[in-house]
């Protein structure tokens, strides 16, 4: 994927090996959506690889302010959404690296730096990383807590079965229904869960 047509859609404020949350305004929101595929590239050149895992817009003082009031004119809105202080907050899941040109469904060995760029992968890189082993990354979003690990996992399924179903690999989809069937088999409710989140793909 060449830089010159990647979209940016936010700067890191924080990060771990496992997480990061990147920030960006709200005039900005149009890319991301939960479960995309999105990476950082470190300085080194290790690009790390994660899905948006949740978006949280938080509120201020101003907003505050501005509910209580029994009216609020349409200009205030406008600037509060385009100028305001607080970033909308992305939170991602790292789910892979990149190194040497090998994609790797490992963590990373180190977290990204506060304001690296986030960029959002497009369709052809998104193959390739669904692509490489048998599924390992699954294994990152089944362990996702205090978010919608299905609702995550429903949407990048959704967006990665269409692109493959473009480039002629409609088996995708199945082999990654069946392989999360053999990782929660033992998880009966998580299962269901997610099996159940998955038809709404039907």
């Amino acid at each position: 994927m060449n830089a010159e047509i990647k979209i940016l859609i936010g700067k890191l404020l924080r990060a771990d090996n496992r997480a990061f949350v990147a920030g960006c305004r709200t005039k900005e929101l149009i890319a991301p959506a939960l479960g995309a595929l999105c990476k950082v590239r470190l300085e080194d050149g290790l690009e790390i690889y994660g899905l948006i895992s949740n978006i949280v817009i938080n509120d201020d003082s101003l907003v505050r302010q501005l509910v209580s009031g029994i009216s609020i004119p349409t200009e205030y809105t406008e600037d509060n959404r385009h100028n305001r202080n607080l970033p909308v907050e992305i939170n991602v899941l790292c789910v892979g690296f990149q190194e040497g040109g090998q994609i790797y469904h490992r963590l990373p060995p180190r977290p990204p730096l506060s304001l690296d760029a986030l960029y959002l992968c497009d369709d052809e890189e998104l193959a390739r990383f669904t692509s490489t082993g048998r599924y390992a990354y699954f294994r990152h979003v089944l362990r996702l807590e205090d978010q919608p690990m299905e609702e995550v996992l429903t949407a990048h399924l959704a967006s990665a079965r269409k692109v493959h179903a473009v480039r002629g690999n409609p088996d995708w989809y199945t082999g990654a229904c069946k392989e999360l069937i053999v990782l929660l088999r033992d998880n009966y409710e998580g299962l269901m869960n997610v099996l159940n989140a998955l038809a709404e793909l039907e």
